[in-house]
This record gives C-alpha cells, structure tokens and sequence, in this order.
C-alpha cells in the first residue's frame, strides 16, 4: 500500500457530498439587521463529479465553500459527506485559494508536507505521498526552490499538490486562477483536469469565468445574488479534453452568459 492508499479508502465508494437547503446570514456592521447570504442552496454532487460554481460577486460562492470546508458553522441547512453531517474541518476536505498562502520560508517540498501535519502516517510515508504529489503536479525539478523562486503558476500548482497530498474526499477551489495571466491560466486548466482525472477526487470549482466552468465541469452550477442561490445546473456532456473552439462548447458557454446578461 502506498502512502497515499493508506491516507483514504477510493472516494467512488462513497456517497457524495449533499447540501440540504442551505441558508446563511451575517450581521450587519453598526446595525441590527441581517444580510441574507445564501438562501435554500440544494445540491447533491456525487463521489468524483467536477462541480463548477459561477456567479457574480456577492452571490455567496465563497461563503459556501466556506461552510463546505467547516470554518463556519453558524448557518441553517445541513452538509453531508458520505452521508455524515461535517463538523469543523477535516482531512477529508482540502482547498485551494486564489492567493497560493505558501510559507516563504518553506521549500517546495516543505510547502507541501505542511498538508500532512496532522495526518496518520510514518515519516517515510510522508516523504513519499509528498514526492508522489510534487511529482503529480510536474514541479520534481523544484524540489528544494523558496516560492520567490518559482512563477505565480507554479506556486499555483504547489499549492493544489498540498490540497491534493492527504488525499481528501473533496477538493475545494476558490478562484484557483483568478490572479493568473490568461495563458497560464489556459495551461493550469488544463493540467487540473488532467489531475482530477488521474485522481478521481470530487472537485468543487468557484470561478468568475465562465469559459473556465464549461471548459472544467461535469455540471456548472449557475448562482444569482442578493441572496445568494441557485439559478439553474447546466449538463456539460463534452467529451473530454474539450475543444473551446467545438460548436457545442460555444453554445454551453453562451448560454450560460445569457444568465448574467439578464442580471441587473
């Protein structure tokens, strides 16, 4: 068994991720009123499906993998993994953030094994699952390079390697690639996709492009705001890798716009 198997059984055997009229309100600054967030969010996502969430800002798209990750617990609904009701943050759920938060002290290598902190495993299976997820996400020659060393794309791919290394049942993406330039971006995309189909972990993608959900999704959950819930799901039944100049593909995309051109 390698170091990875011993972290977490196949997340295909399990029962999804489920949530359950989701609901979200914070207290306004100075006043006594409430913001609405979220509001009757259902959204049942089964084990290893790419899930793509677009919205304007404000729509509560963050907020909502906030609430999935567990660092906020004050909201009505439940959120279930595998048919359990989540509680606080786990090892089965991991995220990556637009801002890559690598420690700049800390080596390629040592940015990674910070994921492992807590995990059950020997020191020898620690330095291996580490190897096999640098290695998964083709930084093996940057090894022992400082995050001032290495691109904005490449501290990007350091920091899904520590999202991935405890082999969590769910992946969490809050706009990856929202601070990248458009061709590495492009090539980020697509070296995702080769990730998660290698690993068959569910992924729940946030992003503000749409090009981006439809060339990423299996389905692509369209959010409107004040408050926050969902429009409508959108198949994407592309084969994959996608072809963004495919009639199809251009026809899902635009369609999914149309959605925020009638968003005042």
């Amino acid at each position: 068994m390698t170091a990875s198997q011993a972290l977490h059984t196949p997340t295909h055997q399990g029962n999804g991720l489920r949530l359950e009229n989701i609901s979200k309100r914070f207290s306004a600054a100075s006043t006594d009123t409430q913001l609405h967030v979220l509001d009757n969010v259902q959204l049942d996502i089964a084990p290893g499906e790419f899930i793509t969430i677009v919205g304007a800002s404000g729509c509560g798209k963050s907020t909502l993998l906030r609430l999935i990750l567990g660092l906020d617990e004050a909201f009505d609904g439940r959120i279930l993994l595998d048919d359990k009701p989540i509680k606080g943050t786990g090892l089965e759920r991991g995220i990556v953030f637009q801002d890559h938060r690598l420690f700049p002290w800390l080596t390629v290598e040592q940015n990674v094994a910070v994921g492992l902190k807590n995990a059950p495993l020997t020191p020898a299976q620690k330095r291996e699952t580490v190897r096999e997820h640098i290695h998964l996400v083709g930084l093996q020659d940057f090894t022992d390079a400082y995050p001032h060393q290495i691109s904005g794309g490449m501290a990007q791919r350091v920091a899904i390697a520590r999202g991935l290394v405890n082999r969590p049942s769910v992946l969490l993406l809050d706009e990856p690639f929202g601070a990248l330039d458009a061709l590495t971006r492009t090539r980020l995309q697509r070296e995702l996709q080769h990730i998660w189909q290698q690993e068959k972990i569910t992924m729940v993608h946030v992003t503000h492009d749409v090009d981006e959900a439809v060339y990423l999704g299996d389905r692509v959950v369209v959010m409107q705001p004040h408050p926050g819930r969902i429009r409508r799901i959108v198949d994407i039944n592309l084969p994959r890798p996608r072809n963004r100049s495919d009639a199809r593909f251009i026809a899902l995309r635009d369609d999914v716009l149309s959605d925020f051109a009638e968003v005042s």
